[in-house]
């Protein structure tokens, strides 16, 4: 019976055995007004090792990653061609699924922490972001398309890797600051730490972010989505009033 007892107690004996991460962010909420140009979050934690005790000296050190996400969604994209000395639209591919936002800060560069097996299965920097299309595509196009995507968000300041921006203190505290732009979508948020040592994934947490409008600009992005036709008309009403005082004005002139 002992025998018995101490084979089903093993599994949680070894989960009791792993590192926690115990992780938390500077703002859980964003307000994005009409000064709003962007904001800093500080993403910090601890590590607590089974019994308070760190990994011996012949231990590898450990790295912290951190992902922040924002919501998924549908995107299209074009790929330009030139014709004539004319740039036109040429083929293009549509996503069912992509991150409006992602920002990876790591230790230290995110290859050098993990290989690429794990890197796709946790997504871990933009080359192993899984991005879904809409239509099957042959390998070499979907690959063009999707560097193009990543490209595009990241000169938009949408996308980026930094891999020096985690600090860890003592083995034991860890700080990391991730720059939020202006242009940033407005949703929830995921911020996702992982503790990793010798390549292997020991921890994960994860903690919410809300941004989302305020003021002025929250009327008027929910009267865009509650009442479409309205905010469509009262558009073209304010578009036409301001062109014939415009207009006016120029005549008198």
């Amino acid at each position: 019976m002992k025998a018995l007892a101490t084979l089903l107690l093993a599994p949680l004996l070894l989960g009791a055995a792993k590192p926690v991460l115990v992780p938390d962010v500077s703002q859980r909420d964003i307000e994005i007004a009409y000064s709003f140009t962007g904001a800093e979050l500080l993403l910090f934690g601890a590590i607590l090792y089974p019994k308070g005790q760190e990994p011996g000296p012949g231990t590898p050190p450990a790295d912290v990653v951190v992902v922040v996400k924002g919501p998924s969604q549908s995107i299209l994209v074009r790929e330009k061609e030139k014709v004539a000395g004319i740039w036109v639209n040429a083929d293009r591919m549509r996503y069912r699924s992509a991150p409006s936002f992602y920002a990876i800060a790591s230790s230290r560069p995110i290859g050098r922490i993990v290989d690429g097996r794990t890197r796709a299965i946790y997504e871990l920097g933009l080359d192993s972001l899984q991005l879904s299309p809409a239509s099957g595509a042959v390998p070499a196009e979907q690959a063009r398309f999707d560097g193009g995507l990543v490209d595009l968000r990241r000169r938009g300041g949408l996308y980026y890797e930094d891999p020096k921006a985690v600090e860890i203190t003592d083995g034991v505290l860890y700080r990391a600051r991730v720059t939020i732009p202006a242009r940033v979508p407005v949703g929830r948020f995921t911020a996702e730490t992982f503790l990793i040592q010798d390549g292997r994934v020991l921890a994960a947490a994860v903690r919410d972010i809300d941004i989302r409008k305020s003021g002025f600009e929250r009327f008027v992005a929910r009267a865009a989505e509650k009442s479409s036709f309205a905010y469509g008309l009262v558009a073209v009403v304010l578009s036409v009033a301001f062109g014939w005082g415009a207009g006016a004005i120029a005549r008198r002139v």
